[in-house]
């Protein structure tokens, strides 16, 4: 997209980020991501904000993030554009979650790495 307000199909945004169209229509379902508009048919259509919110969210999957976790996370985010009171505390909460997760993941793929050299050598 070459300016914030142009707009693109579900096709074009699961292409973009990765995400199916299950997945996306699934998010707009349960209110974690919206379409920005509609056309005239009646087909979504999302914005670069709306690919901003949803490659935050891809982020958020491997570090093990419950749906609600995102939607809070998201929530937080904008109370801090909105300067919300407590928003600096709540993102200062998801940045040390975030760290300790990254902290297993990394834990877990050195494990994985040792378990992958075991059975190379027995080869």
């Amino acid at each position: 997209m070459s300016n914030d307000r142009e707009t693109m199909h579900i096709g074009e945004l699961a292409e973009r980020t990765g995400l199916s169209l299950r997945t996306l229509r699934h998010y707009d379902e349960i209110g974690l991501v919206a379409a920005s508009g509609r056309t005239e048919g009646g087909f979504r259509l999302y914005t670069h904000d709306d690919y901003e919110r949803l490659m935050l969210i891809r982020r958020m999957k491997p570090l093990g993030y419950s749906l609600e976790e995102m939607i809070e996370l998201l929530d937080v985010i904008a109370g801090v554009t909105a300067a919300e009171s407590d928003a600096d505390a709540r993102l200062d909460g998801f940045v040390q979650s975030a760290t300790e997760r990254r902290e297993k993941l990394r834990s877990q793929l050195e494990m994985a790495d040792e378990f992958i050299a075991l059975l190379n050598a027995r080869r």
